[in-house]
C-alpha cells in the first residue's frame, strides 16, 4: 500500500526524515523534493562501467541554467532523507514530464533503510532552463510485506551530494 499524505506527516520524525521538511510540500499520497544548486555531468562522451569515470561540477545559478537534449546530467535533492521500515519511491512531477523533462532514468526505487540525499539523473527532450530550488520530484512511501532487511550498501549509503554511478565498485575483486 501506498502512504497518503496523511500518513507521510503522522510519520515525520519516526519512520520517515525529510529535512528541511515543508508541510505545504505534502500531496495527497507523496511529498515534492526540490533540485539542489548543482549540477555533475560526466566529461567523457564515452564511459565505461569498469572505472570511474571523470566528472566536472556546474553550478545552478539563481537567474537559470539551459540543459541540452542528449546529455546526462546528476543532480541530487536539497532534502536529505531517511526511511526505516518503508519503501521510498521517487517520480518525477507531471508538470517537469510535461515540458520534456525526466528526473530519473532508472533509479526511481530505494531500498528500506536507506539514508542520504537522491541522486537524480536529468535527461530533456527539448533545450529547458532551469533553476536551483525548484520542486522537481515527489517521494512516496510503500508499505512492505514480510521481514524487512535494511539497506546496507556502502556505495551510496550516508551520501553528501551528488554522486556519479560507483558500478566499478562492483568489478573490483571479481573473477572473470
Amino acid at each position: 500500500m501506498i502512504l497518503t499524505g496523511n500518513e507521510i506527516q503522522k510519520n515525520i520524525g519516526k519512520d520517515i526524515i525529510i529535512d528541511p521538511f515543508d508541510p505545504a510540500a505534502i500531496n495527497p499520497n507523496s511529498y515534492n523534493l526540490k533540485l539542489h544548486n548543482e549540477l555533475m555531468v560526466y566529461e567523457n562522451e564515452q564511459l565505461d562501467m569498469k572505472i570511474p569515470n571523470p566528472i566536472k561540477t556546474i553550478p545552478i545559478p539563481e537567474d537559470g541554467l539551459v540543459l541540452e537534449p542528449n546529455r546526462l546530467y546528476l543532480g541530487r535533492t536539497m532534502e536529505y532523507t531517511e526511511t526505516h521500515s518503508l519503501v521510498p519511491m521517487l517520480e518525477g512531477r507531471s508538470s517537469i514530464g510535461r515540458l520534456g523533462m525526466t528526473v530519473h532514468i532508472t533509479a526511481g526505487f530505494g531500498d528500506i533503510g536507506f539514508c542520504g540525499y537522491w541522486t537524480l539523473e536529468i535527461f530533456v527532450i527539448n533545450p529547458i532552463k532551469i533553476y536551483p530550488y525548484v520542486a522537481v520530484c515527489q517521494i512516496f512511501y510503500h508499505t512492505p510485506k514480510g521481514d524487512i532487511t535494511k539497506y546496507q550498501s556502502g556505495k551510496y549509503q550516508k551520501n553528501s551530494g551528488v554522486q556519479a554511478s560507483l558500478l566499478y565498485k562492483d568489478f573490483i575483486n571479481d573473477s572473470p
